[in-house]
């Protein structure tokens, strides 16, 4: 029997962690620490035992409505885009310094509430929420226009300005909460808006812990908001409220599809980062050993809990049979374990109805015919693991092919020639990423601007960094994260004409 309480008292975890986790926690909203309105309230679990650690409020269509009043207020009220820009960089930059003194509880935190091993909490996700709050700090005193020479005759001066957009509600999965948080938070901060950050509630803890640090650093009340609870209810009630000015999300395609919907109607600002079944396209020529460990990576990193799995692998029949050995004998080797064993290199699943979402598709797989080469089922009764699958010969239309799984579970077949990979590779309604893995560079180039993918790696995968966009085609959804592209979706861009004719 897993013992959750002993598990806390793991030498790693230390004791501000044990009591964060352990404790009843509350909505932030216009700088009041709050419960729901009706007093409902949420379980957080434990993924590796299954158990509850916590619980946070489930918030009320009430609450969702304080939380904007406050962010409204503040953004009104100018007490934060009012600031001079470089007393805004400077908190930011005071709030990276947290995030980097508190760097070993927010590595546990992340591993605790998601179930992913400490040593790539330590590796991904704190150092990346760190990055990419330095990396936006730096734009607050960087937000400038430009002047035009009109073809208008007459005595004129043209310029334009970049202002706020106003509110911003930013929504995030549970599978990098920390790092979608500050992806959430932080571009409208450094733009001069308030937020209201709506986690997911199975994952809410880090990003509960961020918005103290944002406190902690400085940002004044209201600014920051986090409302805890069910996304059909306090989600839906953030999105249509016409006080809203911009909404950001990451998640389904589905919930992205009912969130601009909603949006729509009043018509607000929306950037959706959704759903991908991203292809791996693997060469003749490839390094084969470094392209098996680059395809399991693609696939199991965050065990497959990630928008950009490479979870369709597409490899040259010259060299199929080969690599499709050498990445299962890689996935048998993979220790599963709770995410603070320093042993664990593949954690649990986030909950019981994912790990369950997940088996359906292993049994599909196998009913439409994919060879399963390994892997298959779940791993133990104990927390939500599941063994790293692998099947062969997946026809197109199957549903381990077609659909995101987001477990991991890898999908392959092989092609003959660059045209027939091409086709494959694009055969989904989803664009978010690919990776080709080649020594060739002009085979490379080639495939790179035929494939629908907002970002394409040449012989690695998963790296994703502050400076760079990242968005997706299709059905992955529009706008970008990460890179000016991402601030620029918190700005509005005003246009001035100024005639000084005979003044």
């Amino acid at each position: 029997m897993f013992d959750l309480a002993a598990y806390l008292k793991t030498p790693c975890v230390p004791e501000t962690v044990r009591e964060f986790a352990a404790r009843s926690h509350k909505n932030l909203i216009g700088g009041e620490w709050r419960d729901a309105s009706g007093g409902a309230r949420l379980d957080v679990y434990e993924p590796s035992s299954g158990q509850a650690m916590c619980s946070v409020p489930s918030a009320a269509v009430g609450d969702a409505e304080a939380a904007v009043t406050a962010a409204r207020a503040a953004f009104d009220d100018k007490r934060w885009r009012g600031m001079l820009p470089s007393e805004r960089e400077k908190i930011l930059l005071h709030l990276a310094d947290l995030v980097d003194a508190h760097f070993d509880e927010l590595c546990v935190l992340e591993s605790l509430d998601v179930g992913k091993p400490l040593a790539w909490t330590k590796i991904v996700d704190v150092p990346e929420a760190s990055r990419y709050t330095r990396y936006m700090a730096g734009f607050c005193t960087r937000l400038d226009g430009r002047t035009t020479h009109t073809s208008i005759p007459g005595d004129l001066f043209t310029y334009t300005l970049e202002q706020p957009v106003g509110v911003v509600v930013g929504i995030i999965p549970w599978n990098f909460p920390l790092v979608m948080s500050a992806w959430k938070i932080m571009a409208p901060l450094a733009a001069g808006c308030s937020v209201v950050l709506k986690p997911a509630e199975n994952t809410p803890l880090s990003a509960i812990r961020l918005i103290e640090l944002c406190l902690e650093a400085g940002v004044p009340e209201g600014v920051v908001n986090i409302v805890t609870g069910l996304g059909s209810i306090v989600g839906a009630a953030l999105v249509s409220d016409p006080r809203v000015d911009k909404v950001t999300f990451t998640g389904s395609v589905p919930t992205g599809k009912s969130i601009g919907r909603a949006a729509m109607d009043n018509v607000t600002r929306v950037t959706l980062e959704l759903g991908g079944k991203s292809p791996v396209i693997v060469m003749p020529d490839a390094d084969l050993e470094q392209a098996a460990k680059g395809v399991a990576d693609a696939i199991f990193f965050n065990t497959g809990q990630n928008c950009v799995a490479g979870s369709r692998l597409f490899a040259h029949k010259d060299i199929y049979d080969r690599l499709i050995a050498d990445v299962a004998a890689i996935a048998d080797k993979m220790v599963l374990a709770p995410g603070l064993d320093p042993s664990c290199e593949l954690g649990p699943l986030v909950s019981e109805d994912h790990m369950a979402k997940v088996l359906t598709y292993l049994d599909k797989g196998r009913e439409e015919g994919a060879e399963l080469v390994c892997g298959g089922g779940r791993e133990g009764d104990t927390g939500y693991f599941v063994r790293p699958t692998v099947f062969s010969n997946a026809a197109a239309g199957m549903a381990v092919m077609r659909e995101e799984i987001f477990g991991p579970v890898l999908s392959a077949q092989p092609f003959e020639d660059e045209a027939a990979v091409i086709k494959a590779a694009n055969a989904t309604e989803f664009g978010l990423a690919a990776s080709i893995w080649t020594r060739s560079l002009s085979t490379a180039h080639r495939l790179i601007p035929e494939i629908d993918a907002g970002t394409v790696w040449v012989n690695t995968h998963n790296l994703i960094d502050a400076p760079i966009p990242f968005g997706g085609f299709k059905h992955s959804g529009f706008g970008r994260e990460n890179g000016p592209e991402n601030l620029a979706a918190y700005l509005e861009t005003k246009s001035v004409w100024i005639n000084y004719g005979d003044q």
